[in-house]
């Protein structure tokens, strides 16, 4: 029902920011919760931020709170990561998901 692509990604220095898009297809995207995991190398993909439908609630995993912020706009299908005082550990694949469909990621990597 809905195709997802990320875009934003990049190699950046520690303490800078990068936003992160996810672009949805499709005409039910506020039918959807969204969220963004990440995979670094050789570890197990882990979650990072989820939105609700309308954007009314969020949650954060405890390693990105108080840095990343995750935003919706369902008018233009579209859903956001910011990420603000970036630390080496964040460098990872980016997906945004729907939970059940999947975007093809997008490379963070943060230099000390």
């Amino acid at each position: 029902q809905v195709q997802l692509v990320e875009s934003g990604g990049g190699l950046v220095q520690a303490g800078t920011s990068l936003r992160l898009s996810c672009a949805a297809s499709g005409r039910t995207f506020n039918s959807y919760l969204m969220a963004w995991f990440r995979q670094a190398p050789g570890k197990e993909r882990e979650f990072v931020a989820r939105i609700t439908e309308t954007g009314a609630r969020t949650y954060y995993a405890d390693s990105v709170k108080g840095r990343f912020t995750i935003s919706r706009d369902n008018a233009k299908n579209m859903a956001y990561l910011q990420m603000n005082s970036l630390k080496p550990e964040d460098t990872a694949i980016y997906y945004c998901t729907t939970g059940r469909v999947w975007g093809q990621g997008t490379q963070v990597t943060v230099s000390s």
